[in-house]
């Protein structure tokens, strides 16, 4: 669906798109509170993903047209603080509400605010037009997505990027949604305080590694005038952050662990500005909803498809053994990041190639 979304994005008024698309995934995120089995909460969760494949996307595209690239790093690491703080509101709230009422009052609490937000969204955000930050002022886009993806296959570098982004989500995806288990399996926590815990670390760890990643992303590459600081960042914090995370699944005491686990965090949330920031950049003034669109695509289906997957097998294959789990999310998660890290050193190699080309379009 976020395909299809990015190419109405594209083509009409991205704001209304993100305030229908956020009425949606919160609405639905609502009824998955009155859920009577498993294919009513499967469907539920269904229509949420629907509503969030229109978010992201034309956010990324309308944020790049108000700023112009040397800020675009900062700015969409600002946007992007929504996934820390997303986690610390889940975790933190659902981990509460679940203690003292029930799962199901944890997904209204979350969900109905959220319509509420779609209707300022509508009043107060603002349409600019396409090509606006960079004076390129545009005409909406009527490419179709089978060009954007051939665009995208023609230059190196943005087939790594998005490669590398959904790599590395296999173990990130993996490690959220299953490290609370882990936390309250292994070391008898209750869900309240591993929330506590959670949100502290994903919110404040998170928060505080997107925004230097995107602010060093762009200071360095102005600074020594090399955009390829933009895919180096995100090489050299998740190299930083496997060893980090070692600790995180192997010490004997959960402070240790949540300790490690929120400089893992710092370190290996520093790529997504830079990353999409120059993602943005060299999809053109045209094509930024599809190119946002395409890399979630990849995220979506490989990431948030494997990730969780990958180390339920493994810990239902080992009869839920507390060290099946332990290690699975350690060694998925560490793999991940290497090949990651691999993915996008190949792309800075093209980087400014493939970033002159753009230009002369």
């Amino acid at each position: 669906v976020g395909l299809v979304v990015a190419w109405l994005g594209d083509r009409f008024n991205r704001r209304n798109i993100i305030a229908v698309a956020l009425a949606l995934w919160s609405g639905m995120t609502a009824l998955c509170g009155l859920a009577t089995g498993f294919t009513s909460l499967f469907l539920a969760r269904v229509g949420v993903g629907i509503g969030e494949a229109g978010g992201s996307p034309p956010s990324q595209s309308l944020i790049s047209d108000y700023f112009p690239p040397e800020k675009r790093g900062t700015a969409l690491s600002v946007f992007f603080l929504y996934i820390p703080l997303g986690f610390l509101v889940g975790y933190l709230v659902g981990g509460l509400v679940n203690e003292i009422s029930n799962w199901r009052m944890a997904f209204y609490v979350v969900g109905l605010p959220g319509i509420a937000l779609a209707v300022i969204v509508k009043l107060t955000v603002k349409e600019v037009p396409r090509g606006y930050s960079e004076n390129k002022i545009s005409q909406p886009n009527s490419a179709s997505m089978l060009s954007t993806i051939k665009y995208f296959l023609t230059r190196r570098s943005l087939i790594h990027l998005p490669l590398a982004g959904a790599i590395y989500g296999i173990g990130a995806f993996g490690v959220s949604m299953w490290a609370p288990t882990f936390f309250m399996r292994v070391h008898e926590m209750p869900s309240g305080e591993v929330g506590i815990w959670m949100a502290l670390a994903y919110g404040i760890g998170g928060s505080l590694g997107i925004l230097s990643g995107g602010r060093l992303g762009d200071f360095l590459s102005k600074r020594f005038a090399d955009v390829r600081w933009y895919t180096w960042i995100a090489v050299i914090s998740i190299l930083i952050s496997m060893p980090l995370a070692i600790p995180v699944y192997l010490s004997g005491t959960p402070v240790v662990a949540f300790l490690f686990l929120f400089m893992s965090l710092f370190f290996s949330h520093m790529f997504l500005g830079p990353v999409l920031a120059m993602i943005q950049t060299m999809a053109g003034v045209n094509r930024r909803t599809q190119a946002a669109a395409f890399y979630l695509f990849l995220a979506n289906l490989i990431a948030m498809s494997l990730g969780p997957l990958i180390i339920g097998m493994v810990s239902d294959h080992f009869h839920e053994s507390l060290e099946a789990l332990r290690y699975a999310i350690l060694v998925l998660s560490i793999a991940s990041a290497l090949w990651a890290a691999i993915h996008f050193y190949l792309a800075s190699k093209s980087l400014k190639e493939d970033l002159a080309a753009v230009k002369q379009t």
